[in-house]
């Protein structure tokens, strides 16, 4: 018996969760996100993949995201290595909207504002 919605719409797609991503949404793969940096001209590393897991597992254990406490939440996370400030040199289109596509995840309301000079 499927167990997920995925299985039941798509009973012939064979999908293995890759265990490096607990909390990757259904169907999402890193080599997707390597795809999704291609096009963004985006170089992945060490701290870009940390990234991708740490908004994964956010969006896993929120099941509404405010956009605030998602940036405190990375600002907390990556304060070592300087917080937002350090994610934006990684992902210079913003950590959430960017990292977000790397994800696999929806972009959450008010994580590009064009009204402001965004680059998307």
């Amino acid at each position: 018996m499927p167990a997920t919605m995925t299985e039941v719409l798509h009973p012939h797609i064979e999908w293995r969760r890759d265990p490096t991503f607990p909390d990757a949404p259904e169907l999402w793969s890193p080599r997707e996100a390597r795809l999704i940096a291609a096009q963004l001209g985006v170089h992945l590393t060490e701290d870009t993949w940390e990234l991708v897991r740490a908004l994964q597992s956010y969006f896993a254990a929120h099941p509404t995201i405010n956009i605030r406490e998602l940036h405190d939440a990375l600002e907390e996370r990556f304060h070592s290595s300087g917080g937002l400030r350090y994610l934006y040199t990684l992902l210079p289109r913003g950590p959430v909207a960017a990292g977000c596509r790397l994800a696999g995840l929806n972009p959450p309301s008010g994580s590009t504002d064009t009204s402001f000079g965004s680059v998307q």
